[in-house]
């Protein structure tokens, strides 16, 4: 009983085997909806500095809503005015340890 339902079952595979491959899309040559000019308004640019390290904290300044502040795993601490386009590191160039939090105060927020 049991070897005549797998006989069965292979016999409807085999039969349904020729309508499931034509369901399936053809990727080599299915066509995407998407062309460049969807992304022709996007642009890179850098987000952080060029140092590879990990960012273990960031802060921003409320009133400034393009100055941030970041603290780096072994880099510093370093600072933006334009939103991450670039970053200088305000570090005094003898640190080594990671920062683990960065605070901004609100009465001075330089």
């Amino acid at each position: 009983m049991k070897s005549i339902r797998i006989n069965l079952l292979v016999c409807l595979a085999v039969l349904l085997l020729p309508f499931l491959a034509e369901a399936q899309p053809d990727r080599r040559t299915a066509k995407s909806d998407f062309t460049t000019e969807h992304f022709d308004a996007l642009q890179w640019r850098l987000v952080g500095p060029f140092r590879g390290g990990r960012a273990g904290t960031v802060t921003g300044v409320a009133d400034r809503p393009n100055l941030y502040y970041m603290g780096t795993a072994g880099g510093g601490v370093w600072k933006t005015e334009d939103g991450g386009n670039t970053w200088s590191c305000i570090s005094d160039g003898s640190f080594g340890g990671s920062i683990g939090a960065v605070a901004v105060a609100k009465s001075d927020p330089n």
